[in-house]
């Protein structure tokens, strides 16, 4: 083989080598992307899948999909926090607590740290102190030698008690309204929730029910310290296990976006509906149906429907809507409470939290419901189990 040849060949190898790998580049590349675009599981890409279709089967262009730009939003930070006052007490007074232990609750409170702890924290010392407070103050009787803190010290206690009582209700408020973790949870993410996963409910729920046993406590405080009538039922001490709780739901909760995420995926799925539901109610009388008739388009509506809305969207507003309904008694508890009274809350809360939002779900999934309906009657088509 002369020179010229050789270098043909090894060129051919090297070029038909190249070629190869390049191809096979291109075809990762495209797969890549293709995975990227399936990889979409949101509602939102399930209602505009099936809309299309859908319009694809009525031979129309569909109609174009405007997100809700009117839903109220959750107030900002500083216009939901509550001030509350310091309380002090004197170095030797709090010394002196380390009697009955609470001493270095005090100290770690005031240290570095204690100064710039969260919300959940600050609520959590403030429910151990008042549990300290209790504690101190039905010691043995100050005449008593064995009494482990001074008469002067129980009557300067006394008030502080009350007063902390007081400020319970706004301490929780502000946790939840202003802590980073949890004031997430209730402001709107625009992003629907995956058609098969609604992350999130469980953990929210049980935090929701500890927040509102701490808003009943905080309540019947107020009830005893306003001197009515005491019932035998209400505890002097909050319950030290949700005192604990506290934390443990703060860490479930805090990669979440929860009801804010909910109420959005409600919304999101009420404008959709609403716009498939007019497109298709507008070509409702241009669908043949009928014996003797072909019913082709009909069959392919028919396949759409039980291939994309039955066994996926169905099911998702399905969830949406007992994950609601669920949650919802305990939000209207814990709002019904709120010391905070501004309008734009009033609105948030009427849409999202009393169900004005839910309610215009509901109906949506009504409206398209019978739709469909109508559709399998009048064309006589069986309905699939």
């Amino acid at each position: 083989m002369n020179n010229t040849s050789a270098f043909d060949h090894l060129f051919s190898h090297f070029y038909c080598r190249y070629a190869y790998i390049a191809s096979r580049m291109i075809v990762l590349t495209i797969s890549a992307s293709l995975a990227l675009t399936g990889c979409d599981n949101s509602g939102e890409h399930h209602f505009n899948d099936y809309h299309q279709r859908l319009a694809n089967v009525l031979e129309v262009d569909p109609i174009p999909f405007h997100p809700q730009e009117d839903l109220p939003s959750f107030p900002s930070t500083r216009d939901l926090y509550i001030p509350i006052d310091d309380i002090r007490i004197g170095l030797l007074d709090a010394y002196e607590l380390r009697r009955c232990g609470l001493f270095q609750l005090i100290a770690d409170r005031n240290s570095s740290l204690g100064k710039v702890q969260d919300k959940t924290r600050q609520l959590r010392y403030e429910l151990l102190l008042l549990n300290g407070l209790e504690r101190c103050l039905t010691q043995i009787i100050p005449t008593s030698r064995d009494n482990p803190i001074s008469q002067s010290l129980i009557e300067e206690l006394t008030p502080i008690k009350q007063k902390k009582q007081q400020q319970l209700g706004a301490v929780i408020w502000n946790m939840l309204t202003t802590g980073k973790e949890w004031r997430q949870q209730f402001v709107l993410y625009p992003h629907t929730f995956a058609i098969d996963h609604l992350a999130g409910f469980t953990a929210n729920l049980s935090a929701m029910e500890d927040i509102f046993a701490l808003l009943e406590y905080s309540q019947k405080q107020g009830y005893i310290e306003n001197n009515q009538p005491t019932l035998s039922s209400i505890p002097n001490g909050i319950d030290e296990a949700i005192i604990n709780r506290l934390l443990t739901h703060q860490e479930k909760i805090h990669r979440s976006r929860y009801f804010g995420q909910l109420f959005y995926s409600i919304a999101n799925a009420t404008q959709w509906l609403n716009t498939t539901t007019q497109l298709l109610n507008q070509q409702e009388n241009q669908i043949r149906c009928g014996k003797q008739r072909n019913q082709q388009q009909a069959e392919y509506l028919r396949n759409v429907f039980y291939r994309y809305y039955n066994p996926q969207i169905q099911p998702y507003l399905a969830e949406l809507d007992s994950q609601y309904r669920q949650i919802q008694p305990i939000l209207q508890q814990i709002f019904a409470q709120s010391p905070y009274q501004d309008p734009e809350l009033i609105t948030y809360k009427e849409t999202f939290i009393d169900g004005k939002a839910h309610q215009l779900f509901r109906k949506a999934v009504m409206d398209h419901t019978k739709f469909w309906q109508r559709t399998f009657q009048r064309c006589q088509f069986k309905v699939g189990i």
